[in-house]
C-alpha cells in the first residue's frame, strides 16, 4: 500500500476518564502508524481532550445513552484500513465497526486475546495491541503540558462530582475536608461538571468557600487541563480529573469505590494515594453512594492530603487570587 495513507478507526465513545486511560493504547498505535490517519469515535464533548493527547488526528463524533455503543454509519470515504475496538469486549462495539469493512479489525469480542475481568483498564487495552504485534506502554500516560494559563496557579482542588451517585462521597464529608485545609492555611478551589453547580454550591457554603473559588459549570477542557496541571493538590472520587491529574503528574488523593484501585487507578507512585476499602461488588453506574466509598472517612482523606500538601503559603485560603492505602 505504498503512497497510500492508511486510516485508523479506533472506538472509545466513553467519558474523560476513559478516554485518558486509553491515552497508552492510542500511544502504541500513533507509533505504529506514524504517517497515517489516527482517526478517535467519541463524544464531541471530548474533541479538544482527544486533539490534546497527540495521539490522533481527528475525531468522530460519536456517543449512545447510558455508555452505550454508537452508530458509526456517517463515516465517510473509504472503509477503515484498521478499526480498533478500545469500547468493550461484547458483539455490539466491534459489529459496529465491522458494519464499515475495514480491511482489519481488532476487538477482544474475536477471542484473541482473552478478556480477563480483574485487569487494570491501561493494561487491557495495551495487550489487545500487543497480541496483534502493535506494542504500547501502559504507563505512557502523561499529557503534554498545557497552553492556557490556569484560573487558580497552586491551589488544592477539591472536585466533589461523578458521573454516578455509586460514585460520589457526601458533600457533607467533602466540606469537612475543605474546612480542615483551609484552616491550616491552604487555598481551596472547588470544580464542578456541567450539571453539578448545586453540589458545589452546597459545598462551599458549608465549608465558607468564598465566590472567586467556585469553577462550577464545567470548565473547558483546556482551562479544566491548566488548573489541574497547575494544582497543589487534586482530592476527588474516581472520575475523569483524577485521570487528568495522573497525566499531568499532579498530586492527588482519589476515593475509589464500588471500583477498586487495582482496575481503575493510578499507576505506583507517592505522589498518588488512592483511598479504598474493600467490601461486596458494587454498582459504578448505582444511584446511591456505594458502601465501600462509604467507609472512607474525612480523617483518611485529611492525613492523606496534608501527607501530599508542602507547607502553605502565608496568606489567607479565603483571599482571591493574586499510592493505594487499603483498609482491612
Amino acid at each position: 500500500m505504498t503512497g497510500h495513507r492508511r486510516r485508523v478507526l479506533v472506538l472509545r465513545a466513553l467519558g474523560l476518564g476513559d478516554l485518558l486511560a486509553g491515552v497508552p493504547a492510542l500511544r502504541g498505535l500513533r507509533r505504529a502508524f506514524p504517517g497515517d490517519q489516527v482517526v478517535l469515535a467519541l463524544p464531541p464533548a471530548l474533541r479538544e481532550a482527544a486533539l490534546a493527547t497527540g495521539a490522533v488526528d481527528a475525531v468522530l463524533p460519536a456517543e449512545a445513552p447510558g455508555r452505550g455503543v454508537p452508530d458509526l454509519t456517517h463515516w465517510t470515504g473509504p472503509p477503515p484500513d484498521l478499526a480498533v475496538d478500545l469500547h468493550g469486549n461484547g458483539p455490539a462495539s466491534r459489529d459496529a465497526l465491522a458494519a464499515l469493512r475495514p480491511r482489519t479489525l481488532l476487538a477482544y469480542a474475536d477471542g484473541t486475546p482473552d478478556w480477563r475481568a480483574d485487569e487494570h483498564e491501561r493494561r487491557r487495552w495495551c495487550r489487545l495491541l500487543a497480541a496483534h504485534g502493535v506494542p504500547a506502554d501502559p504507563d505512557d500516560l502523561r499529557l503534554p503540558p498545557p497552553a492556557a494559563p490556569s484560573p487558580a496557579p497552586g491551589a488544592v482542588v477539591v472536585h466533589p462530582g461523578a458521573e454516578s451517585a455509586a460514585r460520589r462521597w457526601p458533600a457533607g464529608r467533602y466540606a469537612a475536608v475543605v474546612r480542615h485545609l483551609r484552616a491550616a492555611g491552604h487555598r481551596v478551589v472547588l470544580t464542578g461538571g456541567p450539571r453539578e453547580d448545586a453540589l458545589v454550591t452546597d459545598v462551599a457554603a458549608r465549608a465558607g468557600v468564598p465566590p472567586w473559588d467556585l469553577l462550577p459549570g464545567g470548565l473547558p477542557f483546556a482551562r479544566l487541563s491548566a488548573l489541574v496541571a497547575h494544582a497543589t493538590l487534586l482530592i476527588s472520587g474516581d472520575t475523569g480529573l483524577a485521570h487528568l491529574a495522573v497525566a499531568h503528574g499532579t498530586p492527588s488523593v482519589t476515593l475509589f469505590g464500588p471500583v477498586p484501585p487495582h482496575l481503575w487507578g493510578p499507576p505506583p507512585l507517592r505522589r498518588h494515594i488512592a483511598l479504598y476499602a474493600p467490601g461486596p461488588p458494587g454498582d459504578p453506574h448505582g444511584d446511591t453512594p456505594d458502601p465501600c466509598l462509604l467507609r472512607t472517612t474525612v480523617d483518611e482523606v485529611v492525613v492523606a492530603a496534608r501527607s501530599l500538601l508542602p507547607a502553605p503559603p502565608p496568606t489567607r485560603a479565603a483571599e482571591p487570587a493574586t499510592g493505594t492505602r487499603t483498609r482491612p
